[in-house]
């Protein structure tokens, strides 16, 4: 636990951020250069927040894990995600959880303030590592079933790690694809092959609704555009997979020839947060090579009424108690048709951003005052989605593994789940929810 007064400290300065944005630009040459000082005592002083935190959790299974990014086709029409796997060994350095300064500041576009809030969390979470060990060899003599993974509205392919890590520490390859259709806080790729050999980015930051915009029409064309994303992160690993030549534009020392004979090309599926979840239901219902889903408390609103109905695959909904409403719950109902797989359960005393990583790297009272924390421990929280996805996998996935002790998880059988919704669809009166997943 932090100290009170670094608490409190904390507190005001995020909430400052948070309700009273401003323009650096308003600000004359001297009050600028005071401003910059006085933040910059505000992150010595708040840099005592640093102890106490909660890490990101190791996977629980039996595989070391490494760690790589890829991008292929340097334009914002390629593909670019992060890559979780069994590795031969765990001797190389952490993983860069968050490696490029541009993301904070998308984050405080994200949440409406100004760009210093994205240099104050810069200061904190910049250096931040993941346990996972980047570049690390893959480790080769067996096929791996194969999860792509979608991320949330504002978020990026980075931050859901201790989901990522847990599975492949299980034995799966992960790849967290970074949407290029403006959701992401921010993401880059290069404009020509100059650009990509010096190292040039351009930015892509996410794009707000602006006064009188309607959100259904944009967000359907992003969750489609997300959908063919996972589609395309799939071809090109099942390329690798094959033997077929490909660059990685990032050229890491993790070479791409090693994913060749790595990939069990029936067990394969997609799975998401948030709006990542969305793209779990329109990526089903575009793609039989995905196996099934699991849609990690689903934001349903960018889904069209008639995908539902185009679903053969199993589905699993994983949600928060905190965070669904009964309009969300009736459309991931329209998905149960007869004879088609279905699946739900809540988790006790869980926030929408349980699933992420923002949970673990926060102390109690910041994570409980901006959500990012739960009345249930987070590691619990985790473990349970992640225990119960196993489950769910094995099953359609036919896995030969134990992950079937986790079975009763599915049904929501255990102190900590909810069978089904905690919601109650019949009454009209009941909290809505915003796209952001913050409670209203």
């Amino acid at each position: 636990m932090l100290p009170p007064k670094s608490h409190a400290l904390l507190c005001l300065c995020s909430c400052l951020a948070l309700v009273h944005p401003f323009d650096w630009q308003d600000l004359n040459p001297i009050a600028q250069i005071k401003l910059s000082a006085w933040v910059n005592k505000i992150q010595g002083l708040m840099a005592t927040a640093s102890f106490g935190r909660t890490k990101i959790p190791r996977g629980n299974g039996s595989y070391a894990v490494g760690c790589t990014d890829l991008m292929f086709d340097y334009t914002d029409k390629g593909t670019f995600l992060r890559l979780y796997y069994p590795s031969q060994d765990d001797n190389r350095s952490d993983t860069l959880w968050i490696p490029n300064k541009e993301y904070f500041w998308g984050l405080s576009k994200f949440l409406g303030t100004h760009w210093m809030m994205g240099k104050i969390l810069s200061f904190f979470f910049g250096s931040m590592t993941t346990p996972a060990a980047w570049n690390s060899p893959l480790r080769t003599g067996e096929k791996y079933p194969l999860i792509i993974f979608s991320h949330g509205l504002g978020a990026f392919r980075t931050i859901y790690s201790a989901v990522g890590i847990d599975l492949a520490s299980y034995g799966f390859i992960v790849a967290a694809v970074e949407h290029r259709d403006e959701s992401a806080s921010a993401t880059y790729y290069f404009r020509d092959q100059t650009a990509a050999e010096t190292g040039n980015k351009t930015w892509l930051y996410i794009r707000t609704l602006k006064q009188g915009d309607e959100e259904f029409p944009l967000r359907n064309e992003q969750v489609r555009q997300r959908a063919k994303e996972c589609s395309q992160a799939l071809n090109w690993i099942l390329d690798l997979d094959q033997g077929k030549p490909a660059k990685n534009v990032l050229d890491l020392e993790f070479g791409v020839e090693q994913l060749k004979d790595t990939i069990d090309k029936d067990k394969i599926a997609v799975m998401g947060h948030s709006f990542g979840g969305a793209t779990v239901v329109q990526t089903l219902s575009e793609d039989q090579r995905f196996r099934c889903g699991i849609a990690l408390d689903a934001w349903m609103l960018p889904v069209g009424d008639e995908v539902c109905s185009r679903i053969p695959q199993p589905l699993f909904f994983i949600n928060s108690e905190r965070f669904q409403y009964p309009s969300n719950i009736k459309k991931m109902k329209k998905c149960y048709l007869p004879d088609r797989e279905r699946k739900m359960i809540t988790i006790r005393g869980s926030v929408h951003q349980n699933f992420a990583d923002f949970t673990f790297v926060t102390g109690k009272i910041i994570g409980c005052m901006f959500t990012l924390k739960g009345d249930v421990d987070s590691n619990v929280a985790i473990g349970l989605s992640n225990k119960a996805s196993l489950a769910f996998l094995q099953k359609h996935l036919g896995l030969q593994k134990d992950f079937n002790q986790w079975d009763s998880f599915i049904e929501g059988e255990d102190a900590n789940l909810i069978p089904g919704t905690n919601i109650d669809t019949t009454n009209q009166h009941a909290t809505l929810q915003n796209s952001t997943g913050t409670e209203k």
